[in-house]
């Protein structure tokens, strides 16, 4: 656990070398397990999980991307960190996108999996399912190339469904209102000015590939490439295909 200010939050940190931020999605921590074991082969990964998720507790006063991005900076000042590369899925590529047009002050690259928090489209057009209004069994086709990836709540063990529902809850508070995105997010992307990666799982049913290309044109240089045989996910379905593009984006191998 790791004291910033008011607020405590459980960090992995693995690995040795060049500093690697790496801020997880709505499926929590231990979904990057994987992918934390491959980065760490090559370089210093520091996994925070955010508040309401792992064992980092929810302050009242925290309900917003905005706190976390806030949070994060934190982070890099206290560890000392400089160069990071900075790695973020889903609404942890929403959090490093927002930390980005920030300052860039201490990052060397970003990459972006799957992230949210923009709206391309007009008011009418629905840019990104709304998975609290689908049942289950239509959210984990949209979310996983292979749809018996999702948790099935009903059959987990007790503790395990409540960290479930607690990942759950806390993605609800950071995702909610407005949907999924930043509405001065798309107009603030031209300050990342550092190289940046968007990876995409090619299966991927929330972030459509019309989606990421909009999220790449807002931001000076850079790159789409999708990842196979994944979807939302890539990092959980294809953990050595993303730590291979990760590294090699980086100038490493794995």
């Amino acid at each position: 656990m790791l004291s910033l200010g008011r607020v405590s939050v459980d960090v992995v940190e693995r690995g040795a070398g060049a500093p690697l931020v790496l801020l997880h999605g709505i499926e929590g921590p231990e979904a990057d397990a994987a992918l934390i074991d491959l980065l760490a082969a090559e370089a210093r990964v520091i996994a925070p999980a955010h508040p309401g998720f792992g064992a980092s507790p929810l302050p009242d006063w925290i309900d917003h991307v905005d706190d976390l991005v806030y949070l994060y900076l934190d982070l890099f000042a206290a560890l000392k960190l400089k160069d990071i590369l900075l790695v973020g899925s889903g609404l942890g590529g929403w959090i490093a996108a927002e930390i980005a047009v920030r300052t860039t002050e201490r990052l060397a690259r970003l990459v972006l999996i799957g992230a949210v928090g923009i709206k391309p489209g007009g008011r009418e057009t629905r840019d990104i399912p709304d998975i609290y209004a689908l049942p289950p069994e239509q959210v984990a086709r949209l979310m996983y190339h292979d749809p018996t990836r999702a948790p099935d709540v009903a059959k987990l063990p007790d503790e395990a469904a409540e960290r479930v529902a607690r990942h759950r809850e806390s993605a609800a508070l950071y995702l909610w209102e407005p949907y999924m995105h930043n509405p001065k997010l798309p107009r603030r992307l031209h300050r990342i000015d550092i190289p940046t990666l968007f990876l995409r799982g090619a299966s991927d049913g929330i972030v459509s590939h019309a989606y990421a290309q909009a999220y790449c044109a807002a931001i000076p240089g850079a790159r789409l490439e999708t990842v196979p045989d994944a979807g939302h996910f890539p990092e959980l379905e294809q953990p050595r295909a993303v730590a291979s593009r990760i590294m090699a984006f980086a100038g490493a191998t794995v």
